[in-house]
């Protein structure tokens, strides 16, 4: 599920690059700024506690958390506002450059070792999927 996740929001960031309407680009920028928030609230409430407890983990959780704050701090320059030119651009680009170097980290790092630890991953994801649910369904 959180593969899929960055797959999806890495379409997004995409299909950003290539539009030049202000109304698409503000549109695109609230699915992923919704879809970012939602991604990184399953991690820290989920995810995160389980992979450090597993993993008796000191570096890559606290890591990522530092990661999200940044990732955090961009989506409330950028949620809500008008697009208005280069600076508005450059904060989505630059949002863009942290989730990848985030996602790749995640996936080459995080993914592979809760793989090998004693972690349940049917009963994780089963946990995330119930979760993203309930966001999904506030969000109305």
């Amino acid at each position: 599920m959180l593969k899929a996740d960055h797959g999806a929001v890495s379409a997004l960031f995409a299909d950003y690059e290539k539009t030049e309407s202000s109304k698409k680009k503000k549109a695109i920028v609230a699915e992923i700024c919704a879809e970012l928030s939602m991604h990184a609230q399953i991690e820290e409430e989920i995810f995160y506690p389980a992979f450090k407890a597993a993993l008796k983990d000191k570096l890559l959780v606290p890591e990522a958390t530092v990661e999200h704050a940044s990732v955090k701090d961009l989506i409330a320059q950028i949620e809500g506002v008008e697009p208005d030119g280069e600076l508005y651009d450059a904060k989505v680009k630059v949002l863009s450059e942290y989730v990848k170097h985030h996602v790749k980290e995640e996936q080459d790092e995080m993914f592979s070792k809760a793989k090998t630890a004693s972690l349940d991953l049917v009963e994780l994801g089963a946990r995330m999927a119930s979760r993203k649910a309930e966001l999904i369904a506030a969000r109305g």
